[in-house]
């Protein structure tokens, strides 16, 4: 049975924004932003929240109906969105100013970002403990990417880590073969993938 799913609103964020916190919380990516376990338990819920406000005002958000899983996607044109040098500084202002991490890891996502064509670009996707391993997260993903293949888009993501890795390939992603390395950190690999034939019916 296929998983019910809908478009978020500014109605959704709160629980969505929850669901991300917890979610990530202890990732990789998020223990090298807010090393400290307590002060990431405070501070983390902001950095998804700014995540999640820049796919809800510029993108959009699809979550399943029972709120147990959510997706942030961008649509990206050729050329990518205008630079914005202040955009990473002012990330780090929304999100917590006295710690440098967020601005850097805004910059490094930034510069290891696709530009030539245009694409979906799969922010942040996370599935509630309690339903994990039942294909929620990726039914809200080939939503999307049966879409790309209708209308001939690529789709972009970072995995940050080897079993979201190799989820991604499984679904048609290839990593071109370089990491993003965070200093002193993690690795988060770039994948891309091209849009496949529709088969007729």
């Amino acid at each position: 049975m296929g998983v019910a799913i809908r478009q978020a609103g500014q109605d959704d964020r709160p629980a969505v924004n929850a669901l991300l916190d917890e979610v990530f919380r202890d990732d990789p990516v998020s223990s090298w932003v807010f090393p400290d376990p307590a002060y990431r338990r405070r501070r983390h819920g902001a950095l998804m929240g700014a995540f999640l406000d820049t796919a809800l005002t510029e993108g959009y958000v699809d979550v399943a109906v029972d709120g147990s899983a959510a997706a942030l996607w961008l649509s990206v044109p050729a050329g990518g969105h205008p630079a914005d040098e202040d955009g990473p500084a002012a990330f780090r202002r929304a999100v917590d100013p006295t710690n440098e991490r967020v601005e850097t890891i805004a910059r490094i996502l930034d510069a290891a970002h696709p530009t030539e064509r245009a694409h979906e670009y799969l922010m942040l996707i996370a599935v509630d403990s309690a339903a994990r391993s039942q294909g929620r997260g990726t039914e809200l993903i080939t939503s999307v990417l049966a879409r790309c293949d209708r209308e001939g888009r690529a789709a972009y993501l970072e995995a940050s880590t080897a079993r979201s890795r190799a989820l991604y390939a499984r679904l048609g992603f290839v990593s071109p073969g370089r990491t993003v390395d965070l200093p002193d950190g993690p690795q988060m690999w770039p994948m891309w993938r091209e849009p496949m034939p529709v088969r007729e019916v």
